[in-house]
């Protein structure tokens, strides 16, 4: 099993990275927690320990874990010191940039996915 802990729904990924998660079995979504801005580090690290049991139970071959950085950070230490391969998406950006005729610029980004990265 293949468990996405991100902000991003897998049924709205390109084919491409269905396909990468799948080389590790079914995907399965875990959404990702709202971290508030004002939460203290042991209230972070509290929410990671109990995510950590939700993820462990199911038994995954592979997390995708990205979000917010100090949650992020305790949640893949737990996951890596069990065992369970923790991975980030990577993408390159393809920016077009249309300047109006007042002068103003706008910035179309569109990101691809490329692969999975190891958190090691």
């Amino acid at each position: 099993m293949f468990i996405n802990h991100t902000n991003h729904a897998s049924e709205k990924w390109p084919t491409a990275q269905k396909e990468a998660a799948h080389a590790w079995g079914e995907i399965e979504d875990l959404p990702f927690p709202d971290i508030g801005a004002d939460w203290d580090e042991e209230r972070v690290a509290k929410i990671a320990v109990e995510n950590a049991a939700k993820i462990l139970a199911e038994k995954p071959c592979a997390v995708l874990c990205q979000g917010e950085f100090t949650y992020v950070y305790h949640l893949v230490n737990l996951l890596r010191a069990a065992g369970v391969t923790v991975l980030a998406a990577t993408s390159r950006r393809e920016a077009i940039e249309e300047q109006a005729e007042d002068g103003s610029a706008r910035k179309i980004s569109r990101f691809v996915f490329t692969r999975f990265r190891e958190y090691r």
